[in-house]
């Protein structure tokens, strides 16, 4: 079992910048591909940015490409999301999840999934 623990989220002025992190429990944290999904009220979670087991790999939704970058570092068994040039529409709560092997871009198809982090950036 992995457990996934979220932190850094906030409340932001749009246009700026915060850093998320996911902490995840267990020895075997770097043979899983990481993830990002995100949820506003009312909307169905989606994807937002996910990282290959060794880091060689990121992938991006459209909607935060240039602006958010992911990153991990296994020796603390953590996974990052940084936030810049932030925006109104980017409100929402924020999830990290793990799939072991290869990266998954679903919602509905990972293994193991955090709490949440909200995010709120303002106009």
């Amino acid at each position: 079992q992995v457990q996934l623990v979220e932190s850094g989220g906030g409340l932001v002025q749009a246009g700026g910048s915060l850093r998320l992190s996911c902490e995840a429990s267990g020895r075997t944290f770097s043979s899983y591909a990481m993830g990002w999904f995100r949820q506003a009220p009312l909307k169905e979670r989606e994807f937002v940015a996910a990282i290959n087991w060794s880091g060689g790999s990121t992938y991006y939704a459209e909607s935060v490409k240039g602006r958010f970058t992911i990153s991990r570092d296994n020796a603390k068994n953590t996974v990052y999301l940084q936030m810049n040039s932030l925006k109104p529409e980017d409100t929402a709560v924020y999830y990290c999840a793990a799939n072991k092997g290869v990266i998954s871009t679903s919602s509905l198809y990972n293994d193991y999934w955090g709490q949440g982090t909200q995010v709120t950036v303002s106009s």
